[in-house]
């Protein structure tokens, strides 16, 4: 049996291998590199070792309302299975409790997406494998599970079996009416993916696929999840899929019919607009929609982008262009924007060192500007910040390196404004 280490590393092989383009070596420093906000400051929460409470963060966070934050992490407890943890702020600092480790067996393991907070005050969350015993080469295809408030007792509400979706990586998403929804990246009748729904009736859920991704110039492997608007449509990136097969930003919106969709940007991976989005989408209050992209763009290492609906067309604008040394892989999670519409993200190799980097996205007069706030130096806190970024109601930025610190199991950290 593999262990949660074999699993992510060859996840990330598949998208290193992606975000190199052969013959172009490109050095060009589009990110404003060696500037910063001067006001900000970077500091490490919390450093894991290799230890059986659960080690290497590949999600990001989650707050509760009393400011606690929730994760996961890929390995650690039983067989290298991850766990779900827990940090309370107080007067000595972060104080870290593991609520839940995770076994080697059909209840789920190897959580890879962030926790999220339900209407109800739960935590939702996926494991990538585990489920169905037999399935999906034999480790199972992934759980869904819930986590009842403050993060202990977990029930295990939907087991895959490969049909119906395989590795559900992205964080899940509730509508207004408390409906569920997420992706797996494989699986499905095409075998590119799926976008699923859960409706709950009591403490019973009802799964149902709403949509089969395809790479005929649709999108294809979604990593990420959905972020929903007030009218119930999903928007969503995926890996792979588009015209140049280098990723799309996809729209599905609800009908009589059932679900229909569209694509609202192609990505070409060129000088323009970058490629392979794993990121997912944040939206504005305006409705624009913003991501990133681990690859492409002038300086290789990936982009921010930004989408504003025109009427029923949608406008693409590259806000960023990220580089580092060796056209290192960019953005791996979904940004955050603060209260000044500022927005802030985290590159997975790229920066100075090439162990990731932490930047920021000015708007001022309708032109953005890119600065970089910090660059990763393992062992001194950590390396390859890969899940969704968190920001909490006073603007601080919280999010997880998945390797490095000084003990090797991977970084919490926090930026202050």
């Amino acid at each position: 049996m593999t262990s949660s280490i074999a699993f992510s590393t060859s996840i990330l092989r598949i998208s290193l291998r992606k975000t190199v383009l052969t013959g172009l070596l490109v050095y060009t420093l589009t990110l404003l590199a060696g500037t910063t906000t001067q006001a900000q400051t970077f500091e490490v929460v919390h450093s894991f070792a290799r230890v059986p409470l659960g080690f290497a963060p590949y999600g990001g966070l989650v707050q509760d309302a009393r400011g606690n934050l929730y994760g996961t992490t890929n390995n650690g407890g039983g067989n290298g299975s991850g766990s779900v943890y827990k940090l309370t702020n107080g007067q000595l600092g972060w104080l870290f409790t593991a609520l839940v480790v995770f076994r080697h067996d059909d209840n789920g393991f190897s959580p890879a997406a962030r926790l999220t907070l339900g209407p109800d005050g739960a935590f939702y969350g996926t494991t990538a494998y585990g489920g169905y015993p037999g399935g999906c080469g034999g480790y199972g295809c992934g759980t869904i599970f819930r986590l009842n408030p403050g993060g202990v007792g977990r029930t295990v509400l939907y087991r895959f079996s490969g049909p119906d979706g395989n590795w559900p990586l992205g964080a899940l998403a509730f509508d207004s009416a408390g409906n569920m929804y997420g992706t797996t990246e494989m699986g499905g009748t095409v075998g590119n993916g799926t976008l699923f729904k859960l409706v709950r009736n009591g403490n019973q859920w009802t799964y149902s696929v709403i949509y089969n991704f395809d790479d005929v110039q649709g999108a294809a492997e979604p990593v990420a999840g959905v972020v929903i608007d007030s009218a119930g449509n999903l928007y969503g990136t995926s890996l792979e899929g588009g015209d140049s097969d280098f990723g799309v930003v996809y729209e599905l919106s609800p009908s009589s019919g059932g679900w229909s969709s569209r694509v609202l940007h192609s990505f070409s991976a060129g000088y323009g607009d970058g490629g392979w989005p794993n990121a997912g989408l944040i939206m504005d209050a305006a409705g624009n929609l913003y991501g990133a992209t681990a690859g492409g763009g002038s300086g290789y290492s990936g982009t921010a982008f930004e989408l504003s609906p025109s009427g029923n067309n949608w406008n693409y604008a590259t806000i960023c262009n990220l580089t580092g040394p060796g056209n290192l892989p960019g953005p791996r999670g979904s940004l955050v924007m603060d209260a000044s519409g500022n927005l802030y993200g985290a590159t997975y190799s790229a920066g100075a060192y090439g162990q990731g980097s932490v930047f920021k996205v000015v708007q001022s007069n309708g032109e953005w500007a890119c600065y970089t706030i910090h660059d990763f130096n393992s062992p001194n806190d950590g390396a390859n910040p890969i899940g969704d970024l968190m920001m909490d109601a006073h603007g601080n930025v919280f999010g997880t390196a998945w390797t490095g610190g000084p003990y090797g199991g991977g970084t919490v950290w926090e930026i202050t404004p």
